[in-house]
């Protein structure tokens, strides 16, 4: 039965942010919606594609998906798709196809750009979006940015050649930029000193401004691949400074070209699986940073980007689990070993520690147990830590014996946290409810995971503690718009988008999951469930959602650009380094996530 345009008026009026716009105007565009019925399984629009139109889902379910096949977002009513597209450059830059029957109602593209121009919530509502912009490590689309090596190395025009040899040889490079006055004024590179200098029989103490290439061609950051690959063509050269507002800010050499192409996860997980120690990869999860800076340039949303950084760390565990069975023999009794924490979750970033354990089966001995097993834990705990993933502060680890344990053990854990629900119990049961099996026999989790939510989610007292302990973690909202920042310290005049801006909103989505006995562990994962569930409300998962997304997405883009900065990545970011509108927006997704922490602590479950 075809939609009627009264039926399409009081839709609209549900969905944002067409229910902010003026009665008449909602009126008026109602007969720009063109009505489309798709099956299941249908594809609406493949990656590639000319964007015809703003897609809103009137009834059914739609997901998107990345070059790969893997899901990007799992969309229900009143969701909207292909804006991202729309805004960018006309493309699809992901797939969309139906996963139920469904209803979508059509607003063409012309008429969505003309309506953005015209109405204020819409511009508000559809740049709230991050655009997605060219995925992967696409070398020819990449900005410059994300391709120099910042701090580029450089010497004076009155630096003798000797000098210039001798710098470029302890740092291992190829090229000196030379700067005179703050401003460049050259570059000198080694085929200069083989070529001008040695072939020559130039003195050592010629000056590097007699040899140098004078004003050399150069690049802004905001240029992109091609145009270094282009003028490194056209001039045969093969480095370039890289200048903005007349600073020397980086340079790109053909090796950062070479370099870029080669870093991808999938490679990085095939060394790890083929090494033989844990120094061998500890070699290759040092390129972590670099891949974190190339996913993060590479318009990857923040789920993805986590989840490809995280296969290698299972990868490390896995391959480090195999090197311990080919030290220690095989395993006396089945294990399984299990990630939690952000690897559990699969939300690593550049900034992670391990937290771990080793569920036995019944039929260990305590000989075992304390034998075996311990040396095995030390071996992966060990081999982790070398390779970058560092012990657990909290000892949250298979090495503590604890933590290594026959299943009927940890049965009764989960039980007695459940019943007697104290400080302690609240808190490893948050870390404990993100477990995920990495290596061994996953039939040990099963009955686990299954039993344990079904007693917590029915047990109205522990989960009202698990509510309220998942509200100990604020967003740092301050007053008159502004942020609360840390007042003192290392960090001061920061704010920590780790403990205060992701994890409230991992808090509400482990409570959603314990609530509605979902078995999703990612916390991206968890939301969409819980909204497909009805333990959480469309509009208000929706943004909460995207107020995930802009939180985590700027805590990534944050560590990028400290790893670009030849820095090491955090969690602190100082407002007053954002811009205004993302000030704003970012402020506005900590209110997001304050409103729905207040909702679930004046709902079910709250403890006074």
């Amino acid at each position: 039965m075809p939609l009627e345009q009264d039926q399409i008026l009081r839709f609209l009026k549900s969905v944002h942010p067409y229910d902010a716009l003026p009665e008449d105007a909602q009126r008026d565009i109602t007969p720009l919606f063109r009505p489309r019925r798709v099956s299941a399984g249908e594809v609406i629009f493949a990656i590639g594609d000319r964007i015809a139109a703003l897609y809103l889902i009137h009834e059914g379910a739609v997901v998107t998906r990345d070059a790969q096949g893997d899901p990007v977002s799992h969309l229900g009513m009143r969701n909207s798709f292909g804006e991202r597209g729309l805004q960018r450059d006309g493309f699809a830059a992901v797939s969309a196809e139906a996963e139920t029957d469904a209803v979508l109602l059509e607003l063409p593209a012309p008429e969505f750009f003309r309506l953005m121009e015209a109405h204020a919530p819409m511009r508000r509502f559809f740049s709230r979006a991050r655009g997605v912009k060219p995925k992967g490590n696409d070398l020819a689309t990449s900005r410059v940015e994300t391709l120099m090596a910042s701090s580029p190395a450089t010497c004076a025009p009155a630096a003798t050649v000797q000098d210039a040899a001798r710098t470029m040889q302890d740092k291992h490079i190829s090229s000196l930029c030379v700067v005179e006055n703050g401003a460049l004024a050259g570059i000198v590179t080694i085929r200069d000193l083989s070529g001008k200098v040695l072939a020559q029989g130039l003195p050592v103490t010629t000056p590097v401004s007699d040899i140098m290439t004078a004003n050399p061609i150069t690049l802004a950051p905001s240029a992109i691949g091609s145009d270094v690959l282009h003028a490194m063509m056209e001039r045969r050269i093969g480095h370039i400074p890289i200048v903005e507002g007349g600073k020397l800010v980086g340079i790109v050499t053909q090796t950062d070209l070479t370099r870029f192409q080669a870093v991808s996860s999938a490679e990085l997980v095939s060394e790890i699986a083929r090494a033989d120690t844990a120094q061998q990869m500890a070699e290759v999860t040092a390129r972590i940073p670099r891949l974190l800076v190339q996913l993060v340039a590479g318009g990857n949303r923040h789920e993805v980007v986590t989840r490809l950084i995280t296969d290698i760390a299972d990868t490390a565990t896995r391959r480090l689990l195999a090197l311990a069975e080919q030290k220690l023999g095989p395993a006396p009794v089945p294990y399984l070993w299990l990630a939690c924490g952000s690897q559990g979750r699969q939300e690593q970033t550049g900034v992670s520690d391990q937290d771990n354990c080793l569920i036995l089966d019944d039929a260990v001995t305590d000989d075992q147990r304390t034998g075996y097993f311990a040396e095995l834990a030390k071996f992966v705990s060990d081999g982790l830590d070398v390779c970058g993933y560092f012990y657990c502060p909290g000892d949250m680890m298979a090495t503590n014996p604890r933590w290594c344990q026959p299943l009927s053990v940890w049965k009764s854990y989960f039980a007695k946290w459940i019943n007697k629900p104290d400080p302690e119990a609240q808190m490893l049961a948050s870390v404990m409810f993100d477990l995920r099996p990495i290596g061994g026999s996953e039939a040990l989790f099963d009955d686990l995971q299954t039993s344990t939510l079904t007693a917590a989610a029915e047990n109205s007292i522990f989960v009202a503690h698990m509510v309220s302990n998942s509200l100990k973690h604020q967003p740092p909202l301050g007053l008159l718009r502004g942020f609360a920042t840390i007042r003192s310290g290392e960090h001061k005049n920061q704010i920590d988008l780790k403990h205060n801006g992701v994890v409230p909103i991992v808090d509400l989505g482990r409570i959603y999951a314990l609530q509605g006995k979902l078995t999703a562990v990612n916390t991206r994962a968890r939301l969409e469930e819980a909204v497909a569930a009805g333990v959480l409300s469309e509009n208000g998962g929706q943004d909460l959602l995207d107020a995930y997304d802009l939180i985590a997405e700027t805590r990534l883009e944050h560590q990028a650009a400290l790893v670009k900065a030849s820095e090491k990545p955090d969690n602190f970011l100082a407002p007053s380094a954002l811009s205004d509108f993302e000030r704003s927006h970012l402020r506005d997704a900590f209110v997001v996530v304050k409103s729905l922490q207040s909702a679930i602590g004046h709902g079910r479950g709250m403890l006074s």
